[in-house]
């Protein structure tokens, strides 16, 4: 099997589709890992990452048939997006261990609810290139796991430099929870007949998450300030 040229550039595909793929995972990641301290966040990213990737090997086996259950990606994307409010509405509450996200287990939490709704359309990328191999599958993922290590610490660097990036890490998963509620099962025909609204929801999806968690960070501050 290792001397198969068609086990080689299907283990290629998967990785190049996990390098792809794996953007907005990392900066999910990222985001829940940045309240730690910074030998914790290290742990955090760890695990995540790689219950994250072992997450996504068994949802390679059922990902096309929950795909077609009606309102299942409503409710993801509801749940992304009360993430990226909560992620976004935590950054200025306070300092270290006084943070909502200070514990270790609520950001492994956080990382695996946010990897389960978002790797569901990419696990069936991942389960089309390795053509039925479990072998291909599990190797390709495994091998992933340190290019999502090496993002997620990337960007938590990148958030303490330029506190920017956490704004725009919560936008984008609030659009990847517009995009989710939009491409349910029961919007499939409307959707193909007005194109627009998938972008329209990606939108709104954005707007929701950056303007509730905004307003979270200004009742705290008003909050603490008043005390």
């Amino acid at each position: 099997m290792l001397q198969s040229p068609d086990f080689w550039i299907g283990l290629l595909k998967i990785i190049w589709i996990n390098i792809i793929l794996s953007g907005d995972n990392a900066v999910v990641i990222a985001l829940a890992a940045r309240s730690l301290p910074p030998q914790q966040q290290r742990t955090a990213v760890f695990w995540g990452s790689g219950a994250a990737v072992v997450l996504r090997i068994a949802l390679t086996v059922v990902a096309a048939q929950l795909l077609a259950l009606p309102y299942l990606q409503i409710v993801g994307g509801l749940l992304l997006l009360w993430i990226g409010t909560q992620l976004l509405g935590d950054e200025d509450e306070g300092e270290g261990e006084s943070k909502e996200y200070g514990s270790m287990m609520a950001a492994i939490r956080t990382i695996l609810i946010a990897d389960l709704v978002m790797s569901l359309d990419n696990v069936i990328a991942v389960a089309a290139a390795a053509k039925g191999s479990m072998t291909l599958l599990v190797l390709g993922l495994a091998i992933s796991i340190p290019l999502v290590i090496f993002g997620s610490t990337l960007m938590i660097k990148l958030m303490e430099r330029f506190p920017i990036i956490v704004v725009l890490g919560a936008a984008l998963i609030g659009w990847v929870g517009g995009e989710t509620i939009v491409s349910d099962t029961i919007f499939k025909d409307v959707v193909q007949a007005n194109p627009w609204m998938h972008y329209a929801g990606a939108a709104i999806g954005v707007v929701l998450v950056v303007g509730i968690g905004k307003l979270i960070q200004a009742r705290a501050r008003a909050k603490t300030e008043s005390s």
